[in-house]
């Protein structure tokens, strides 16, 4: 798999930089001194937004407690936690039965998708827009490689341009969501490998021939709700008839996404649970903030652009209370 250089456009550059470059310390006072109350965690892009609203408002009730949050993919993030790297670890993947078997504890604490992304000065834009995309046009894509250009896509012989395809070159969700909703694991997905949702989003950016796939808060502009700058995401044609019908046109703003999600509209997967997982029954401080995500701190998941778990709340928070 190849691998993609970063860093061409500002803004992305500057929000890579921000989620790459540095260990996000929040709930610090600016202070140097060590402090004893610390948790530490790493993982998922997807849960990553959410994470820092969490720890912002949990600090802000606990100014004792410092937590670092760190970004870096699922695989990271449960690799950390058995390993005893960090206290928690967020995942955007299912929980293998192996790494329950080496102790990996977990909660769902939220809901998101994986979105299909492409390149919104695409020559062929409208056409890719009004007609959608096939999860078999996708698995032709991104799995057996047999559809190549913008014309296979189209039905249309005249064109010739090659679809310049974009994976995640990091173990994570997003690729083991998008595979699992092509029937097959990452490691199966065609591509130019890159680094993480900002990279991805910021190589289709760039390419007008790029298409890709991205954590639904990267592909949307956390704070507008609209597409992230240079993108848009791909409608999924859900009967592959050729053409985006009304229920089928759901993509314009993020909440509409949510809607669709919620409604059982868009399909799951992509659309998946998202978990933050320990080593073992958490104890002292990080069950504290685990039950506080659970309850007071659901507040805030509709408000960063994720869906509630609704009913099934109460069973997870009775995982941490037996």
């Amino acid at each position: 798999m190849e691998t993609y250089k970063l860093c061409k456009v500002p803004v992305l550059r500057k929000l890579f930089c921000l989620f790459i470059g540095i260990s996000v310390l929040i709930g610090s006072s600016g202070c140097t001194t060590p402090q004893e109350d610390t948790i530490n965690v790493s993982g998922a892009w997807a849960l990553y937004p959410l994470m820092v609203k969490w720890v912002e408002e949990y600090t802000a009730l606990h100014p004792d407690i410092r937590i670092d949050v760190s970004a870096g993919g699922a695989g990271k993030g449960m690799a950390d936690t058995l390993g005893g790297l960090v206290d928690i670890g967020m995942i955007s993947r299912e929980i293998y039965p192996e790494e329950i078997e080496k102790g990996a504890f977990y909660i769902t604490v939220a809901r998101d998708a994986v979105v299909p992304i492409v390149n919104k000065n695409n020559p062929y834009f409208k056409d890719i827009i009004s007609h959608g995309m096939s999860r078999e046009a996708f698995y032709a894509i991104y799995i057996t490689g047999e559809v190549t250009t913008w014309g296979d896509v189209l039905k249309n012989p005249h064109i010739t341009d090659t679809i310049q395809v974009y994976t995640r070159s990091d173990a994570c969700g997003a690729a083991k969501t998008w595979a699992l909703y092509l029937g097959f694991a990452q490691e199966d997905l065609r591509g130019v490998g890159v680094y993480g949702d900002p990279g991805v989003v910021e190589a289709v950016s760039n390419d007008k021939y790029g298409i890709g796939y991205a954590n639904l808060n990267f592909a949307y502009d956390i704070i507008t709700g609209s597409p992230a700058p240079g993108i848009a995401v791909i409608p999924i044609d859900l009967d592959s008839n050729g053409i985006i019908t009304d229920y089928e046109s759901f993509y314009q703003t993020k909440l509409q996404v949510i809607d669709a999600i919620i409604e059982g509209m868009y399909p799951s997967p992509p659309a998946r649970d998202l978990y933050l997982v320990t080593k073992g029954d958490p104890k002292g401080i990080v069950k504290d903030f685990l039950i506080w995500i659970l309850t007071d701190g659901q507040q805030y998941v509709a408000e960063t652009g994720y869906i509630s778990l609704g009913d099934i709340l109460e069973e997870e928070l009775k995982k941490l209370e037996e």
